[in-house]
């Protein structure tokens, strides 16, 4: 873009200072379990999330379980003789079909290295409907072997230069003892070290990070070697939460003992769900709402500890973040989420390398399949590949460019760097909600009280410096457009829907407000929009014009990659 087009381009009558928007939203996204991504249902939605969400990796966990057959002990003989192997082979062909999909759809993954295969675990079985094994291995060499067999059998599939792509995440919450992981702090760093070097003995250039812990949380339960219950107690009973003193877990701890081994730490990571569990006086588990800018305060303590460590090159990674950490939380299919999920992703941008949404499909099965297609599932699509509002907001947060030309109270003005093109958000997380985040729901019928909230807002902006009579296209998700849960509600919620009741959600998911805005013959571009109490809005180049609303003099090139 050139000094002149530059100097022109004004916003509210004032020259925009750009820096960087890093879209920490579609860096990562999450599902449930590999074996999962073997389906056509969960490959679609990938394909879609990839082509319309902008996603770039995706990491799930499962990779070692039983169901892809990676670590073998026998042949598998079936109704013919099962003979026992005198040493463990690897076969990879289901692990390969996930991964051959997930790299012809655009993206790369985000290797979470786990579970631990039933031949080598100490325990087995520790949660989740398909008994997934989480606890350290009984011969530490032999699950190093599996570690450096399989990144071996990466490179030559795919090739050196395309593996040092992919972050290799050392296992998954194993502060949760005994679901998630069955041994004590000190073997879980024991685990980090050796699959760290193991990975590092291949090829120096690969990265490698962890703990991936679970949740920020203002008590001492995890300060020693496993999980102590007893320590949540005063938490449950706090009169406010919010002036608890909220910490991560064993960063700090994590840190200290690779320092003192020479260890490498490639990257931070921890999963920020801006919510907390705790157990009262009755031993009753009490969910913990945090106020709405609890994800922006976490993230700037994990920067001050990064900037501040022995490590401070390292990159942070959530490699996990929603609203809740519950797949049964019928936030997740609201209009709600969308509005709260906007203005998290927006002020955390630039404080992480990524910010991974939990998880961008409910085809997930870790209390098994969903009942009912609005059961309150993660994902920006349900299990009929309807779009949920929360879709439609990261849809709109990817047509943003990567500089931001002002930040603002409702939303962010921005530019591509490559294009030149204008794009704008706005959101309205209504004033009636003070400092309150969102509440977790056991039902779609009780979120609906959250719609009485406001008041509605004005959003009005003026850009001016844009070619003239370039057309834009404004698209609104709100109470009345795109809220394909509450059209589920109005049917009577049926458990089991048909295909003319899919074929019509479709169309209300997928029914935003549309309207078209032009720059004036001055290079002038006058926003002036209400927004209901939590709807999202887009400002962005109209998709059939491939000029639209370029800065004149800017360049042409292809999309950045942000």
């Amino acid at each position: 873009m050139t000094e002149q087009a530059t100097s022109a381009l004004l916003i509210d009558g004032q020259e925009p200072a750009e820096v960087r928007l890093h879209h920490v939203w579609n860096e990562c996204v999450g599902a449930g379990r590999a074996n999962e991504a073997l389906r056509a249902d969960w490959q679609a939605h990938f394909r879609e999330a990839v082509q319309v969400l902008g996603a770039r990796h995706v990491r799930f966990h499962g990779l070692f379980h039983d169901d892809m057959f990676v670590y073998r002990t026998d042949n598998g003989g079936g109704f013919g003789p099962n003979q026992p192997l005198p040493e463990p082979v690897y076969t990879f062909a289901y692990v390969d079909k996930v991964f051959d999909a997930i790299l012809d759809a655009g993206a790369r993954p985000f290797v979470e290295l786990g579970f631990m295969p039933r031949e080598l675990a100490t325990r087995t079985e520790t949660l989740f409907w398909w008994k997934a094994h989480c606890s350290p291995p009984k011969e530490m060499g032999r699950w190093v072997a599996l570690v450096d067999a399989t990144v071996r059998h990466w490179i030559e599939r795919y090739g050196i230069d395309e593996v040092r792509q992919w972050p290799f995440e050392v296992w998954n919450e194993p502060n949760l003892v005994p679901n998630f992981w069955t041994g004590t702090r000190t073997e879980y760093f024991e685990l980090y070290e050796a699959t760290a070097r193991a990975i590092k003995a291949i090829d120096p250039r690969l990265r490698v990070g962890g703990p991936s812990t679970s949740v920020f949380v203002p008590d001492a339960r995890y300060s020693g070697e496993t999980h102590d219950p007893s320590l949540e107690v005063e938490t449950a009973v706090a009169t406010d939460p919010d002036e608890l003193d909220w910490q991560p877990v064993w960063i700090h701890e994590l840190i200290e003992y690779c320092a003192q081994r020479g260890l490498p730490i490639d990257f931070l990571s921890t999963h920020l769900y801006p919510t907390d569990y705790a157990a009262d006086s009755l031993g009753t588990l009490k969910a913990i709402t945090r106020q709405k800018d609890a994800t922006y305060a976490d993230l700037q303590v994990l920067r001050t500890i990064i900037e501040n460590s022995p490590y401070p090159d390292a990159e942070l990674h959530i490699t996990e973040w929603s609203t809740s950490p519950s797949s049964r939380d019928a936030i997740h299919d609201t209009l709600f989420a969308a509005a709260y999920i906007v203005r998290a992703f927006l002020k955390g941008a630039p404080l992480a390398d990524s910010i991974s949404y939990w998880t961008f499909t409910d085809v997930f099965e870790e209390g098994g399949g969903g009942i009912g297609p609005f059961h309150g599932g993660f994902g920006f699509v349900n299990e009929n590949g309807l779009h949920k509002p929360t879709f439609h907001a990261m849809a709109m947060l990817h047509r943003l460019g990567d500089r931001l030309l002002a930040e603002l109270p409702d939303g962010a003005i921005t530019r591509s760097s490559a294009t030149g093109d204008v794009s704008a958000i706005f959101y309205n997380y209504p004033a009636d909600m003070g400092t309150t985040g969102l509440a977790s729901r056991n039902g779609y019928a009780e979120t609906r009280a959250l719609a009485e909230m406001g008041p509605e807002r004005r959003v009005r902006h003026r850009v001016e410096g844009l070619r003239p009579g370039t057309e834009l296209t404004v698209e609104i998700l709100d109470w009345e457009h795109g809220n394909v849960a509450e059209a589920w509600y109005q049917m009577g919620a049926p458990l089991n829907i048909t295909r003319e009741q899919t074929a019509e959600l479709r169309h209300v998911a997928d029914g935003l407000h549309r309207s078209t805005l032009t720059v004036g013959d001055d290079g002038v571009l006058d926003i002036d929009l209400t927004l209901p109490a939590w709807a999202v809005a887009s400002v962005a180049p109209t998709l059939a014009r491939a000029a639209a609303c370029r800065i004149p003099g800017a360049p042409r090139a292809a999309p950045s990659s942000n």
